[in-house]
C-alpha cells in the first residue's frame, strides 16, 4: 500500500479490495465472458447484419478488449499471471501479442521514468539529443501527432511502424523470446483469420484495415495526454474526468495518477475511490486535470498540446 495515503484511504482501499465485489471480481470476469461471446456472436451474424455494420460494432468491442487485456495483466480477475495470459492471449486486436503488451507495460509502471524517452517504453517524447537529429517527416509526424486528429489519424500507423522496427531487430538478434513470442501469436492469429473467413461476411483485410487499425487509434485517444513531463513523478499521470462512453470502454484508466498510484485496484473501483478524495487526488498531480476528452478536441484539434521534445531528458 503506498505510505501517502493518510489512515482513512488506506482502510477504504483494504476494504474495498477485501468486500465480495473486491475478491470476487465478477464485473471483470463478466467482461470477459460479454467480450468472447460478442465477438463470437458478431462473425457469426454478420452475413445477417452485413459487412460494414459488423464492423462498426466490432470496433468499440476491441476498444473495450483492449482496456480489458490491460486489466488482466495488471492481476485481475485471478491472482495467477499464467491464467489471466491465458484469458486474454486471444489476438481480437491482432497486432500487440499479449506477452509483448504486459512485459512493456510493467516497464512503463516505473513512475519515476514516466514520459522518459528511451526508458519509458510508452514515451512518445523524443530526448534534447535525438530531436535536432530527427529528419523534417520524422519531426511534422511527431507534431501532428501532438494534436486530437493527428493521434487519431497517424498515432496507430507510427506506433506500428515503431513496434515492426522495435520487433524485426529483436528476431534479426536471434532472441527465442522474441520468436516464440511472434511464432505463438501468429499460429492463434491465422486460425483467427480462418474463422473470420470460413464464418463471417468479413474479409481478412477488412477485420485488419477498417476494425483492428481504427479500434487501436480510438484506444490510443485513452493515451493522447495520459502524462506529462514533469519534475515529481506523481505529477506526470493525468486525471481526465471522462464521461460515458470512453469512461467505459476505457475501463475508467482515464482517472489515469489513481492507477498509476493504485495499479492493483480493480478497474470498477476507480470512480469510487477518486471521488471521496478528488480535492486530494487533484493537490497530488499538481493540478494535472482534464475535464473530458471533448476538452482536448476543443483546444487542441490544431494546436498542439505540447511539445514532442522532452524538456530535461
Amino acid at each position: 500500500m503506498p505510505n501517502y495515503l493518510d489512515d482513512a484511504q488506506r482502510d477504504e482501499v483494504l476494504r474495498l479490495q477485501s468486500s465480495f465485489l473486491g475478491r470476487s471480481e465478477w464485473p471483470t470476469w463478466l467482461l470477459l465472458v460479454g467480450v468472447y461471446a460478442g465477438w463470437f456472436g458478431l462473425m457469426l451474424a454478420s452475413p445477417l447484419l452485413g459487412a460494414w455494420p459488423t464492423t462498426l460494432l466490432l470496433i468499440p468491442l476491441l476498444v473495450l478488449w483492449l482496456s480489458l487485456q490491460h486489466e488482466l495483466l495488471h492481476g485481475h480477475p485471478t491472482r495467477f499471471p499464467w491464467l489471466n495470459k491465458l484469458l486474454g492471449y486471444a489476438p481480437f486486436a491482432v497486432w500487440y501479442p499479449y506477452t509483448l503488451y504486459r512485459d512493456s507495460h510493467l516497464l512503463h509502471h516505473r513512475d519515476e521514468d514516466l514520459t522518459l524517452p528511451g526508458i519509458d517504453p510508452e514515451s512518445r517524447y523524443l530526448s534534447r539529443r535525438h530531436w535536432p537529429r530527427a529528419g523534417w517527416l520524422a519531426r511534422a509526424l511527431r507534431w501532428l501527432d501532438k494534436t486530437v486528429p493527428g493521434r487519431l489519424l497517424t498515432g496507430a500507423p507510427q506506433a506500428l511502424v515503431g513496434l515492426a522496427r522495435e520487433e524485426f531487430i529483436r528476431l534479426k538478434k536471434g532472441e527465442r523470446q522474441a520468436w516464440r513470442m511472434w511464432l505463438s501469436h501468429g499460429a492463434c492469429t491465422l486460425l483467427m483469420f480462418v474463422f473470420i473467413s470460413e464464418y463471417s461476411a468479413l474479409s481478412v483485410s477488412q477485420y485488419l484495415f477498417f476494425a483492428s487499425v481504427p479500434a487501436l487509434s480510438l484506444a490510443m485517444l485513452r493515451s493522447f495526454y495520459e502524462h506529462r513531463p514533469a519534475t515529481r513523478p506523481e505529477q506526470r499521470s493525468v486525471l481526465n474526468e471522462a464521461g460515458w462512453p470512453l469512461s467505459w470502454l476505457f475501463l475508467h484508466l482515464n482517472l489515469h495518477l489513481v492507477h498509476h498510484d493504485l495499479p492493483g485496484l480493480p478497474w470498477y473501483f476507480l470512480p469510487r475511490v477518486y471521488r471521496q478524495r478528488r480535492e486530494q487526488w487533484l493537490a497530488r498531480s499538481g493540478g494535472f486535470l482534464v475535464r473530458g476528452y471533448g476538452e482536448l478536441l476543443r483546444q487542441h484539434a490544431l494546436r498542439p498540446i505540447d511539445s514532442p521534445e522532452h524538456p530535461f531528458a
